[in-house]
């Protein structure tokens, strides 16, 4: 079964490998306070900041999930208001999640089709900007010069990213924002159960003035271990150890983006000829390159779907309010060229 699910989706095709080596090395028992397990992470964080581009005075956090750093974020950088920009699932949730937190929370909903506009925001000193670059519920993205924008007109703010779906896919402009964070069972190319939070040194210096320390993953804690190159609690250590062995083999960010992008344009160019098929969004501008939200009506989803598996193509389901009109295409690295043609071959008669 080929999965195209935008999350979690295939894996690298040297995952097996990589699990067989850990095992031989004793990774999977290695003690989180030793040596083995500091030099692991600590070449894995070198190989992530140099090959996406990260600045080197940012730091590195693990977590068990992107959605955990929402808690994060709300307990230990939210003062009091956070404002949250969204058109998607993910992004209302991150919102509905951080207000029971903190009440002060507020959010900007803007539609489907709509470029984020940075004056919808304005001047929010003080308050925690909450953007989700890529929606992974319906395909749609905010450009990096966008969030650059949102940097210049807000430049007091502590800004934060979910990327969950497009870190390590496409180029970000890591200096744009303070928090980035995301999951590594998309672009990643990894099993589910390691998440990556990405904080500037101002994130830092404002975490040490709150100095949140009631709960066990408070930012404090976390950054004091991590000046050690190690976590609070025992962490997924396979899951670094294989990210750290992904990262050996994998090219620049900025190889990996021009790929995706030559992938999403194909896909756009191929729905655009289908009759009873087609690109959920229809504003370009706002279009992902790492999630192809494919819409049609009901039923023709749901026999896409069941024929698709059938032939061992396996197809992300709908979400929240397109969940029965739609169906997701993960256009993440891992994928192979020749299983992307697959795909396009069974769609090409709708």
């Amino acid at each position: 079964m080929i999965s195209f699910y935008p999350g979690p989706s295939r894996v690298h095709n040297k995952i097996p490998r990589y699990v067989r080596d850990a095992y031989k090395e004793g990774v999977l028992s290695i003690n989180h306070r030793s040596d083995v397990f500091t030099d692991i992470c600590k070449k894995m964080v070198t190989l992530l900041k140099n090959r996406l581009r990260i600045p080197k005075n940012y730091t590195v956090f693990f977590t068990s999930s992107a959605t955990e750093c929402w808690e994060i974020i709300a307990q230990s950088v939210i003062v009091d208001k956070s404002f949250h920009c969204y058109n998607g699932a993910f992004g209302q949730k991150w919102f509905e999640y951080t207000k029971r937190l903190k009440p002060g929370a507020e959010s900007i909903a803007f539609s489907l089709n709509d470029e984020i506009q940075t004056g919808m925001i304005g001047s929010v000193v003080p308050g925690v900007i909450c953007i989700t670059q890529n929606e992974t519920s319906n395909g749609t993205q905010i450009s990096q010069r966008t969030l650059r924008m949102l940097r210049k007109n807000n430049p007091s703010s502590i800004i934060a990213v979910d990327a969950t779906s497009s870190m390590a896919g496409i180029r970000l402009d890591f200096k744009a924002a303070d928090i980035w964070f995301a999951s590594v069972q998309k672009c990643f190319g990894l099993p589910a159960g390691l998440g990556i939070m990405i904080c500037s040194p101002a994130v830092i210096s404002q975490t040490d003035t709150i100095a949140e320390k009631k709960h066990y993953n408070s930012l404090v804690f976390m950054t004091e271990m991590m000046r050690k190159w190690q976590t609070p609690y025992t962490p997924n250590v396979l899951g670094i150890y294989l990210l750290m062995r992904v990262l050996e083999s994998s090219p620049s960010i900025d190889t990996t983006h021009k790929k995706l992008v030559e992938r999403y344009k194909r896909w756009t160019n191929f729905l655009a000829e289908r009759k009873s098929i087609a690109h959920l969004v229809h504003n370009t501008i706002v279009q992902s390159y790492t999630v192809i939200p494919v819409a049609a009506t009901p039923e023709v989803v749901e026999k896409i779907k069941v024929k698709a598996k059938k032939q061992g193509l396996l197809l992300g389901e709908g979400y929240g309010e397109w969940k029965a009109g739609t169906f997701r295409i993960a256009n993440f690295p891992a994928l192979r060229k020749k299983e992307i043609e697959r795909l396009m071959r069974f769609l090409k008669p709708f």
